[in-house]
């Protein structure tokens, strides 16, 4: 009999960075997968991404809707705790062997909170990382770690900081980053494509911009994204070409979309070279950094998104990220650093552009996520690990609390 996985969706970033593992699930010949998809997927206000999950031809065994009326900690309280009884739902239905969830946003952590309540065995993809930057991703995302029964990480790093928190170490599994794998098969749109998507011309210099809200600062975010956007149009009379794309649906994210709508109107109305879509999808989103793999063509990601950390490396695509919200997150050395600066940032973009000391470095900079075959090593464990709920339910705190050197161990 096959083990069933089921595994959650909620929003754009997170469904691009589980496709390797689907794809990995899909093919084994002992796993069958349930896809439960949520959260922004379902809202036309960000993308209604689920149509970019149909095409790739994942069938959807569950749409869970959770509803976010608003743009606020309020109603992700509130978002979290319909999700975790519509959620639970769901897995009452599916009846997964093994639950899989992402990361570090509020769609997830609800999602954990209604598995390991029901005692559904649970993986976590990508704990132990580390993002200081005043959003809530850290506590949520270690939080999801303390509930979870197997995890999967991008880095050694990452895993040490698991075991630091007391984790059995049969539990984590260092398999690197997913979206490395659909990097390494050359998963994305062609330059001819993006050519005729976006009427883009290769000789002139192109920024890929996204900037998503800081969540404990969301009553800043609208403020936070206009010194970008003013850089952007500088960057557009300079003859940049600009595509924009939306946030996610974090607290100030509607904020935000409200604001690069007014752009839209009055500051770029009359400005060519500005394109603003709510998703491009992963297929068009990859197509363009790996623009940056050819040195010919000056390509640079914007914004505060972690795909400017960890997927930007693979294709040597230079990066400027913006504020604080990313702090502390490993990064490779094609990574400038600005604040919410117009002037700064319009300058480390420049740099990005014609600094060719710092285009050689981002061109050959060693990517510390991973080498292309996370979705396979998550698959390979999954088959492996033995449904015991003795053994993989009940968790055992590692750290025996004694004093050693002052440190507690």
């Amino acid at each position: 009999m096959k083990k069933i996985i089921a595994v959650f969706t909620g929003n754009r970033a997170e469904y691009g960075l589980q496709y390797p593992v689907l794809k990995a699930i899909d093919a084994h010949p002992d796993l069958e997968y349930r896809l439960i998809v949520s959260g922004a997927h379902l809202d036309k206000n960000f993308g209604n991404t689920i149509q970019e999950i149909n095409d790739d031809g994942f069938e959807i065994h569950a749409q869970v809707d959770i509803t976010l009326d608003e743009s606020s900690p309020f109603a992700t309280s509130q978002a979290i705790g319909t999700g975790v009884l519509s959620i639970a739902d769901a897995l009452s239905k599916i009846k997964p062997d093994i639950f899989v969830v992402y990361a570090d946003r509020f769609e997830g952590f609800a999602a954990v909170i209604a598995s390991t309540q029901m005692n559904i065995p649970t993986a976590h993809i990508e704990g132990g990382d580390i993002t200081e930057g005043g959003a809530l991703d850290d506590s949520v995302r270690h939080a999801m770690t303390k509930l979870a029964h197997i995890h999967f990480t991008t880095n050694q790093q990452a895993s040490n900081r698991l075991l630091a928190m007391g984790e059995a170490s049969w539990r984590v599994h260092t398999v690197g980053f997913p979206a490395i794998d659909l990097i390494q098969d050359n998963n994305y749109a062609t330059s001819n494509e993006l050519v005729d998507i976006y009427n883009l011309n290769l000789k002139k210099p192109i920024v890929l911009f996204t900037q998503h809200s800081v969540t404990t600062e969301f009553h800043e975010a609208a403020n936070q994204i206009k010194p970008s956007l003013f850089a952007l149009k500088k960057l557009a009379l300079d003859g940049h070409q600009i595509i924009i794309t939306y946030p996610n649906n974090d607290a100030g994210g509607r904020k935000i979309i409200d604001v690069i709508n007014h752009f839209k109107n009055t500051e770029f109305s009359d400005v060519e070279n500005i394109q603003i879509y709510s998703s491009l999808g992963r297929y068009n989103y990859h197509g363009i950094l790996a623009l940056a793999s050819n040195p010919d063509h000056k390509i640079c990601c914007v914004g505060n998104s972690s795909s400017g950390i960890k997927e930007t490396p693979a294709f040597g695509c230079p990066t400027v990220n913006i504020g604080s919200r990313q702090e502390g997150r490993l990064r490779a050395d094609n990574v400038i650093e600005a604040d919410y600066n117009t002037d700064n940032i319009y300058d480390a973009i420049n740099s990005c552009m014609h600094d060719k000391n710092f285009r050689d470095t981002s061109f050959s900079c060693i990517n510390p996520y991973g080498i292309g075959d996370a979705g396979l090593k998550i698959a390979k464990v999954l088959h492996e690990t033995e449904i015991n709920p003795k053994k993989l339910l009940r968790k055992e705190m590692m750290l025996s609390g004694t004093e050693k050197n002052g440190w507690y161990q």
